[in-house]
């Protein structure tokens, strides 16, 4: 391939290969991450050279170990969440779907917590890192919707319901440093227990049976396509790692650098918004 062609010239180039691709494996494994939900308005982790963008979130021991780092989690929450809420799936959640309706996708397997894959119409789907609609009690286990905790955090802090405060990622927001001393977090309605989201933490394991299933996943497919993830992050990266060890081609459709670039077949270098629409065309779907 020339490398005089721009970004989009290759990735149309390219679009063929992915359509064939498509066509001669039946058993193809989607791995999904922030890239897929940016068009949604929903902000990503990571520049195009896999740098992350700001401060590292709060870590998961911290969170269940400091009573300031949980005031901080929520009140960042409670100003960021609503607009996640209000996400609604863009034209590659759409094509994703309607790929996988006409049988040339399989599972999708899904780094992002924000529910849109399924809100487009997606079936099977695992999300590897939980779900920021749910919110579980560490005590006795109680999972409550993510709105009606929203609703108890308003109630409980009405002096920061009118506040400003930059969109980060994952129904994060950015606020001053301390401006979250007051804050008072809800607890668990049935044993008064430690409420958190039900999402895996920048620090945390994922849950072992949700991990076996992946790795299952990973080992009945014949090919894997990874869109909008950097797989900077071990937890996505090592499942594009088994399946090209196995001798199975691994694809990518990723604006950036990717930790996998090496293993890959080849990559379509353009956001998947715009791609995936194309490609859903190109099979009919």
């Amino acid at each position: 391939m020339s490398e005089s062609l721009s970004v989009a010239e290759e990735a149309v180039d390219l679009l063929p290969a992915l359509a064939q691709l498509l066509k001669t494996h039946r058993q193809v494994l989607v791995l999904t991450g922030a890239g897929v939900s940016t068009a949604s308005g929903i902000p990503d982790y990571r520049d195009d050279s896999g740098v992350r963008r700001g401060r590292l979130p709060i870590q998961g021991a911290e969170f269940r170990q400091s009573e300031a780092a949980r005031k901080r989690y929520w009140a960042r929450s409670m100003l960021g969440w609503p607009r996640l809420a209000q996400a609604a799936p863009n034209a590659a959640h759409r094509a994703l779907a309607r790929l996988q309706q006409a049988g040339y996708l399989g599972s999708i397997l899904t780094q992002n917590v924000d529910g849109l894959h399924q809100r487009a119409g997606s079936g099977e789907v695992t999300e590897l890192h939980g779900s920021i609609h749910a919110v579980r009690c560490l005590g006795c286990s109680t999972v409550y919707p993510r709105a009606q905790i929203q609703q108890e955090l308003l109630r409980g802090n009405p002096d920061f319901v009118h506040l400003q405060a930059e969109v980060l990622p994952d129904g994060d927001a950015r606020l001053e440093p301390e401006a979250d001393a007051a804050f008072h977090v809800p607890t668990c309605a049935a044993c008064g227990g430690m409420l958190q989201p039900d999402v895996v933490f920048f620090g945390d394991g994922v849950p072992a049976a949700r991990s076996a299933k992946a790795e299952a996943m990973a080992r009945s497919c014949d090919a894997m396509l990874v869109i909008g993830s950097s797989l900077m992050v071990l937890s996505g990266f090592r499942f594009a790692r088994m399946v090209a060890a196995a001798g199975k081609p691994v694809v990518a459709v990723n604006r950036g650098i990717t930790r996998a670039d090496g293993l890959l077949a080849f990559k379509l270098r353009e956001d998947a918004d715009v791609v995936l629409p194309r490609l859903a065309s190109l099979l009919g779907a």
